[in-house]
């Protein structure tokens, strides 16, 4: 058909057109219908984004990509996307060419800065504990604060999303991260110093959930490769800080304040290419309130009518075993990647390695996540059931925690490598989220639900950690309970595992 003529009104619900679908809603309906009694139905369904797999219908004539711009910012007409664009709106400037590039940066030097807040720490956790007077049971509090921070946080950001459009909240995640850390080096007393890391956490908690949201909606054939990207960003952020933040506060003089402030400049480094990415993406109605919902898991891609938000959706993945299998899953693996990156350095450095040495230990550790982030998603979603892998990874921890045990000094390196490969159960943990749900609006609803719970989960044990330090002053106590904690892990992911979606043991519930 000639893109100058007019179809019939409802042509985009015939049944010879699953390709154009997925990509309408129930709140988008009408008002699509009406444009394409006006510019022809081919026109207009390509111009919204398809999530990765979803059939694509052939090039419209009104698509104003450039020659050279990048998959997910092609540079159409930012009124032609819009759900429910007025008449005439179609005209709008695109999005400029170089805006696909700067959100890769930016989102490379978001995930850079999401954990060098906690691991800085670690490795600075005696000096901190000296300069401010804490006792090994607050310390043990101040290592459960970023999984408290993460819960807490990280649930409210599809409602922010929603509000200010997700760019934004993670501009003003990195303003947070920049401002926390910044702040606390300053800090003359523990409640001071705690306060300015909740703001530093704040931000990466809402950064952590929101990253996964931008990169689908921008880069929807690219989500595998850029989820990759990040995650390998993240890895190499995490034993980057981990390894130089001795070395660099012994250089600017020893003080830990200089040491942990001073990465204060890459967090605000990472400010900078997402003020012209909020400018540009405000043209976009997909970052309007409306358009944010659908994109943070309002659009269920397999249903006539809209999800709700994931917030709504909470009470309905509560009713699915795997949902709560994964959730448990997911906290006790934050267990002990937070009682890693906590106590680590300590335990290395109680058993006679230097300071700067159990930095690297801890570096070393957290670096086996940057090929395994690659290798292990690809090998989860290709297995059927992915228990081989939980347990695979969980023996990997339990024999360096025997290591820990046994000899901590004596094979540092070959603990710190079996942890870190054990500390990998986190992308195993993402990769069954996406597995385990069919809709785009079922997996943000179970991430939401898994991460939130499970970051919840993971409070209580770098705490009993500390608790049994200060009280034994000794670590068979805690590495043994680290040990004990690996047991449920397992058993929690092997359940989680199984090759099933959380719709399909949800429908007999909503149906009945």
């Amino acid at each position: 058909m000639s893109h100058h003529e007019s179809p019939p009104p409802r042509r985009a619900q015939e049944p010879d057109a699953p390709s154009r679908r997925p990509e309408s809603t129930c709140t988008e309906r009408a008002p699509r219908d009406r444009r394409d009694g006006e510019h022809g139905s081919a026109a207009a369904a390509p111009s919204l984004p398809h999530p990765a797999g979803t059939p694509t219908a052939h090039p419209a004539p009104h698509r104003t990509t450039s020659p050279g711009t990048p998959p997910g910012a092609s540079g159409v007409s930012a009124a032609s996307e819009a759900p429910g664009a007025p008449d005439g709106a179609t005209q709008a400037s695109p999005l400029p060419r170089w805006f696909a590039p700067v959100l890769t940066v930016g989102i490379v030097l978001a995930a850079l800065n999401l954990r060098p807040a906690i691991t800085s720490l670690g490795a600075l956790l005696e000096e901190t504990r000296d300069g401010l007077g804490m006792s090994g049971t607050v310390a043990g509090v101040l290592t459960s604060v970023p999984p408290l921070c993460f819960a807490v946080f990280g649930i409210t950001a599809p409602r922010l999303a929603r509000r200010f459009g997700p760019t934004a909240v993670v501009c003003a995640g990195m303003v947070a991260v920049t401002a926390g850390v910044l702040i606390r080096p300053f800090a003359g007393g523990t409640a001071v110093f705690v306060a300015a890391s909740a703001l530093s956490l704040a931000g990466i908690a809402l950064t952590n959930v929101l990253l996964p949201v931008i990169v689908k909606r921008w880069f929807p054939d690219r989500v595998g490769s850029m989820t990759g990207l990040y995650s390998m960003a993240l890895a190499i952020g995490t034993s980057v800080a981990a390894a130089a933040t001795v070395p660099m506060t012994d250089a600017l003089g020893g003080s830990w304040r200089a040491g942990l402030g001073v990465w204060a400049v890459l967090a605000a480094v990472a400010v900078v290419p997402w003020v012209p990415v909020v400018r540009a993406s405000r043209r976009d109605p997909r970052e309007s309130a409306h358009a944010t919902r659908n994109a943070t898991g309002g659009t269920n891609a397999t249903a006539p009518e809209a999800a709700p938000p994931p917030a709504e959706q909470a009470p309905g993945v509560v009713r699915s075993r795997t949902a709560r299998a994964l959730a448990c899953y997911f906290g006790f693996q934050a267990t002990a990647a937070y009682i890693t990156m906590g106590w680590m350095p300590q335990i290395f450095r109680d058993a006679g390695v230097s300071a700067g040495q159990a930095g690297l230990l801890l570096a070393v550790t957290m670096v086996m996540g940057v090929p395994l982030a690659f290798v292990i998603p690809r090998l989860a979603s290709r297995l059927p059931h992915q228990g081989v892998l939980v347990a695979g990874l969980g023996a990997f921890g339990l024999a360096g925690y025997a290591g820990l045990y046994l000899a901590p000094a004596g094979g540092a390196w070959a603990w710190a490598i079996l942890l870190g490969i054990s500390n990998c159960a986190f992308p195993l943990a993402i990769t069954m989220i996406g597995l385990r749900a069919r809709s785009a609006a079922g997996m943000v609803g179970l991430s939401a639900f898994a991460q939130s719970v499970g970051y919840l989960i993971s409070i209580p044990g770098p705490l009993l950690v500390g608790v049994l330090y200060q009280h034994t002053d000794a670590w068979d106590l805690p590495i043994a309970l680290m040990a004990a904690l690996m047991i449920p892990q397992i058993l929690f992911g092997i359940r989680a595992g199984r090759n099933r979606q959380i719709e399909d043991e949800l429908r007999p519930v909503a149906t009945g």
